[in-house]
C-alpha cells in the first residue's frame, strides 16, 4: 500500500461513487462518518482533468428493499435469481432528497453521471455491472472510447459499491486505484476486511489507511 498519487491528466478519470444524502449521516442507509469524504473529494477534484460520478437511483419498491419482502428486515440476506442479496432499508429513491448528491461537491465537474440500481428486480453495486455480474452499465465502453486507462475511485461505501467497482475495473482491463482516505465503509459482518482482500487480489492499488 502506498500514499503517493501521481495523476496523468489524459488517461486518468476520478470516479466519485454514491456520495448521496441517504448514505451520509441522517440518511436512510447512513455510512458512519460518511460526511468526511465530502471535503476530501472536493479537494481532490481540481487535481483531475476528468471526473465522473455514480448515483444510486432506485425506483420505489425496489426488490432489494426489505420493505418489498413482508416479514423480512433490513440487512437480512435472501436468495435472488443472481445469488444472495442483502436487503436494505429503502434508500436513494429516484427524485428524492435522499438520492441527491451531498452538498459540497461540485457536480458541474462531472463529465458523466452513471445511474445504477434503476432496474426494479436487480440491485447494482458496481459502476460497471448490475449484481447479476453480466448486465453492463456502459461505463467500460465510455472509458475505452474516451481513452482512459486508469480509474481512481473514492466515495461510499468502501466495502460495497467502491470495492465492486474497483474489482470490475480490473476485470475490464483498466488500472484501478482506490483512495481509502476519501472513502468510508459500512463494514457489515466483516465486509470491509473481505472487500479489502478482494481488491488486493484483483490488483487494485489502495492508497491511504483502510476507512
Amino acid at each position: 500500500m502506498t500514499d503517493i498519487l501521481s495523476i496523468d491528466p489524459d488517461s486518468d478519470l476520478l470516479l466519485v461513487i454514491d456520495v448521496q444524502n441517504d448514505f451520509c449521516p441522517g440518511g436512510a442507509l447512513a455510512v458512519a462518518d460518511g460526511d468526511a469524504v465530502v471535503p476530501a473529494i472536493a479537494s481532490l477534484m481540481p487535481r483531475f482533468a476528468h471526473v465522473a460520478f455514480t448515483q444510486d437511483w432506485h425506483p420505489p419498491g425496489h426488490r432489494s428493499f426489505a420493505s418489498a419482502h413482508p416479514g423480512r428486515s433490513p440487512y437480512e440476506t435472501v436468495p435472488f435469481p443472481y445469488g444472495d442479496q442483502t436487503l436494505w432499508p429503502d434508500h436513494c429513491v429516484q427524485g428524492t432528497r435522499g438520492a441527491a448528491f451531498r452538498d459540497g461537491l461540485d457536480v458541474r465537474r462531472a463529465e458523466l453521471i452513471v445511474r445504477k440500481g434503476f432496474r426494479p428486480e436487480i440491485d447494482s453495486y458496481s459502476a460497471f455491472f448490475e449484481n447479476d455480474r453480466t448486465t453492463p452499465t456502459g461505463l467500460a465502453g465510455y472509458l475505452r472510447e474516451r481513452g482512459f486507462t486508469r480509474v481512481v475511485m473514492c466515495g461510499l461505501a468502501t466495502d460495497f459499491c467502491v470495492a465492486y467497482s474497483a474489482v470490475d475495473a480490473r476485470r475490464q482491463g483498466f488500472e484501478a486505484t482506490v483512495l481509502l482516505g476519501a472513502s468510508r465503509a459500512i463494514d457489515l459482518g466483516g465486509s470491509l476486511a473481505a472487500a479489502t482482500e478482494r481488491m488486493r487480489e484483483a490488483g487494485v492499488v489502495l492508497l491511504g489507511g483502510v476507512r
